[in-house]
């Protein structure tokens, strides 16, 4: 059983709590949010909040992390981290098939660890970036990183357990 905690005295509180048992401030559970990803490229004009990706964190899988496309024709689409090990490339074999020129046959993995996720480039030759570093190692994913792998642009989400 998971716990809330009390963002203004750290209290811990019952996962169906609403309010601090402690203080009485209203607690912040992450899966009553909904994120808004705005699809701003900055090559193109933007066109309005209408394009914006908006992802209800309450709707994510409870069980598991979720990858969200952030722009393009699949724009808004969860792609679920299910398995031991994602494999996100351009084979059609892969967990995660990502069909672009711009994406190697096996581009990343991403592991579920007992820490959470860990992303590694599996020798892409365009490189995987994390917040627009690439990455060298295997880094662990956090909540709302985007994972850039060739051009498709992926937030990672992981909804709140309780």
């Amino acid at each position: 059983m998971s716990h809330v905690f009390c963002n203004q005295c750290g209290h811990r509180n019952p996962p169906e709590s609403s309010f601090c048992s402690s203080c009485g401030s209203v607690l912040d559970r992450l899966d009553d949010h909904t994120v808004t990803l705005s699809k701003v490229d900055p090559l193109l004009e933007a066109r309005g909040p209408e394009d914006d990706v908006v992802v209800r964190l309450g709707e994510l899988p409870s069980d598991t992390a979720s990858l969200v496309v952030r722009a393009g024709s699949q724009a808004g689409t969860a792609l679920s981290l299910s398995a031991p090990v994602t494999r996100l490339g351009r084979r059609q074999e892969n967990e995660i098939s990502l069909d672009d020129i711009t994406v190697s046959r096996l581009h990343a993995e991403i592991t579920r660890t007992g820490d959470g996720y860990v992303v590694a480039d599996a020798g892409s030759l365009n490189g995987t970036y994390v917040n627009g570093e690439r990455i060298d190692g295997p880094v662990v994913l956090l909540q709302g990183d985007e994972l850039q792998v060739g051009k498709f642009h992926l937030v990672f989400f992981q909804k709140a357990e309780g």
